[in-house]
Parts: structure tokens; sequence; C-alpha cells
């Protein structure tokens, strides 16, 4: 009778020792899945958050520009969108996220080998908004003067080749491999979620088109003096602006592709530096022009933005506070010199908004880096942390490569444009307005304002 416990008794210590491991297994089996899971959602919501500034742009750029042109600025906000979708799909996403050989991608074109619900699905739907959000900051600073048609084949290249190569030398390592900046010796390029991949790429891009393009007509006397040429509606561009600040909370945070505890803390140091970006820039305007300027605080809130970008998920909020409003001074100033100085007509203030105040937050990166106080990494810490000039040198690095790769590659191309299909409209197509010339139509058909003074 005694046999059968003889041989059980041994099997139910085995089983005793193994099924706690084996449950274990599965519950860390199941939490790594839920985690993916959790990945996917927030990264898909930040996604179409950043799609939604694709509006704040739009209303921005019609809002700072006047009334004959508001059809030709909605059409190519939402053509430079849909032809980068379709070019970063083909061809831009493999240049930046394929296996690199430190400058290019060289496979994942057209998502080659992807399958069923992978991860790059949702990685490629997240990029191509940052894409997007490259190409239509040029068409801020070359507003009103422009050929569709040019328009339209500049958002193709840009989407296909200018932004996704630097974006691989700065961001190759996420997917396969790794870019040469973020191989530095002095530590890597540090840009978190595009001060200078997105911002001041398509700033610098900016400055290339408005220079090769020239002033629109009227905007300098025969004393070579800027004439004020005015927005036709101010609330819309601010509309355009909480758009932007809202989309921004999936620009910076969502960059993060976790969902974990940095989202807050991310989030709250980008809604702090666009704060003092506008309060700088409000109180920099009214000291100047004795007049709280709304034009130069709407951009002040964006300069804090696009200057947080970079560092925002390494530095305090209090660091984050400085940030800002260094780029609300700065804006201001910017679009002072660019208009008057050197005599380029950016008709929003993009090239100083996305590539100057770009360029003061991929720097600030390197001064006001708090990893290591906030242990939440191994980085170089700032300059101004007691880290030294390390990492402030890998962002000048950085950000001087951009420069020179979309400056340059910005004048050849709208060169080019300019001198085979055409880079600007006729006297007679601007000064009527491009909504007529270019599409045959009004945006406010039949609607006038009457004054009794």
């Amino acid at each position: 009778m005694k046999r059968p416990l003889f041989y059980i008794a041994p099997l139910l210590l085995l089983f005793s020792l193994l099924a706690p491991s084996a449950m274990g297994a599965e519950a860390a089996d199941k939490t790594q899945e839920l985690q993916l899971n959790l990945n996917i959602v927030w990264t898909c919501v930040a996604a179409f958050l950043v799609f939604f500034m694709q509006a704040g742009f739009a209303m921005v750029e019609t809002g700072f520009t006047r009334a004959k042109n508001a059809v030709n600025i909605l059409m190519k906000n939402l053509m430079d969108f849909s032809i980068g979708s379709v070019a970063f799909f083909l061809v831009g996403f493999g240049l930046m996220f394929g296996a690199s050989n430190g400058f290019f991608g060289r496979t994942n074109f057209l998502l080659s080998g992807t399958f069923g619900n992978d991860w790059k699905f949702t990685f490629l739907l997240f990029q191509t908004v940052f894409c997007a959000t490259a190409a239509t900051i040029v068409s801020g600073a070359m507003a009103e003067r422009t050929k569709f048609v040019a328009y339209l084949v500049y958002s193709f290249i840009i989407s296909l080749v200018i932004y996704p190569v630097f974006g691989a030398w700065a961001w190759g390592g996420l997917l396969d491999g790794g870019g040469w900046l973020e191989k530095l010796p002095t530590g890597a390029f540090c840009d978190f979620a595009g001060s200078t991949v997105v911002h001041s790429v398509g700033g610098w891009l900016a400055l290339a088109g408005a220079i090769v393009l020239g002033a629109r007509t009227g905007k300098y006397g025969p004393d070579g003096k800027p004439r004020a040429i005015l927005g036709h509606n101010i609330p819309m561009a601010a509309l355009g602006v909480f758009i932007l600040w809202f989309g921004w909370f999936g620009f910076n945070p969502g960059s993060t592709t976790t969902g974990d505890g940095s989202i807050g803390r991310i989030a709250v140091t980008t809604n702090l530096a666009a704060a003092m970006g506008a309060i700088a820039a409000m109180l920099t305007a009214w000291g100047l022009f004795r007049k709280p300027d709304a034009s130069m605080t709407l951009n002040g809130a964006l300069a804090g933005l696009v200057a947080i970008t970079a560092p925002c998920a390494t530095v305090t909020p209090l660091g984050a506070m400085a940030i800002g409003l260094v780029a609300g001074v700065l804006v201001v100033f910017s679009v002072l010199f660019i208009d008057h100085v050197l005599r380029v007509d950016d008709p929003v203030g993009a090239v100083s908004v996305h590539g100057v105040c770009g360029l003061w937050g991929t720097l600030a990166a390197g001064l006001f880096n708090a990893e290591a106080v906030l242990r939440i990494g191994d980085a170089n810490t700032g300059l101004l942390y007691g880290g030294g000039a390390r990492q402030l040198i890998s962002q000048a690095v950085g950000a001087g490569a951009a420069f020179v790769w979309a400056f340059g590659f910005g004048l050849l191309l709208f060169f080019a444009l300019k001198k085979t299909i055409g880079l600007r409209v006729s006297k007679e197509e601007e000064l009527r307005g491009l909504d007529v010339g270019e599409h045959g139509m009004e945006a406010y058909s039949g609607f006038q304002i009457f004054t009794t003074q």
C-alpha cells in the first residue's frame, strides 16, 4: 500500500519546485506584452497629436499672411503631409532607420519584411509626422510668392532625402546601427525630440529658400528699409499657436515611445519652456516697441517649444524655464536681425523660431543636461552642472553639421528649381494673390469688411 506514495511523493515535490517558476515566467511574459501594447497605444496617440500640428502650422501661416494667399497656404500644408507620407514610406524611413553605415540606412525601404502587428508600423507613423513637420516649416518663410508646383517638388525631396539623411546621422541607432553623431568621441549628440533634427533642419532649409526666392514685392523700399506687411487674421494665428502647443505634448513626451512615468516629467518641462518663451517675448517686444506685440508673443511661445525639444527629457523644470526665457528674447531679436540686417523676407518668422531657436535648444542640452542630477541616465552632465564642455562640444558639432547639410543642400535644390521649372510666380500673380493665380478660387469669396471711418 505504501509503494504508490514512493513514486508520487518525488513527483509532487518536483511539481512544487517547478510550478512557481513556470507561473512566474508566464506572468513576466504577460507583463512584457502589456507594456509593449501600452507603448504602441501611447506612441500612436502621440503621433495623432503631432499630426494635428499640421492644422496648427496651417493656421499660423495663414493668419500671419494676407487673405489673398490663404487657399495656397492651406493647400501647401495639406500636400506636404500627403506627399511626405508617401516619400518617407517609400525611401525616407529606410534611409533614416535602416541598417546604417553611419551616414544612411540601407534596409527597411517600403517596410520590407514587416508583417502582422510589428512595432515598426507604429514607429513609421510616428516618424512620418515628424518628417512632415520639418517639411512644412519651409512653407512659412517662402509664403506668398512661391510656385505651387515648385513647392510640391521640394517637399518631396525634403521628405525623401534631406530630412532622413540627417536623421540617420543623429537618430539612426533607434532601430539599427547608429549614425556618426551618435558615436562622437566627446559623447553622443543629444537631441531627444528634434530641436535640430526636425526644427533647425526645416529652419535652415527655409532660410535657403527665402534667400534664393527673394523678398515679396513691396517688402523693401527704395532705401532698403523693410515695410510691414501685416497678416490678415491674428485670431487664426493665435488658434494655430494653441494647437501647436497642444500638439507638442505628443511631440516631446511621445518621443519616449514608451508608456511610463517619464511622460509627465517631459510634459512639465515642455510646458514651462513654452510659457517662459511667451512671457519673455512679450516683455522684450513691449520694451522695444512700447506695446505688447501679439505676433511676437505668439512666436515666443513657439520659440520656447522649439528650444526645449532637444533637452526636454534631460533638464530640470528650472532649467526648462531658463531655456524658454532665452528663446523668447532671442526670437524677437532674431526676427529683427533677419528682417532689417540680412534683409531676408520671412513672413511668419520661421527661420527665427525653428532655425535659430532650434540651434539654441540644441546647445542648451550641453549646458543644462542634468541626467546625473535627475538620476535618469548616464550621459554627460551639462556645463552648468559641473560636467565640463564635452556634451556642449557634441551639441555644437551636431548643430553645425545640420546647418551645413540643410542650408547647403537647400541652396542647391532651390537654385536648381529656379533654373528649371521656376521657383517664383510672376509679379502680376503675386499682386493679385496666389489663390486666384494658382488655384482659381478665393478663401473668402464675396466677403468684405466695411468701416464707417
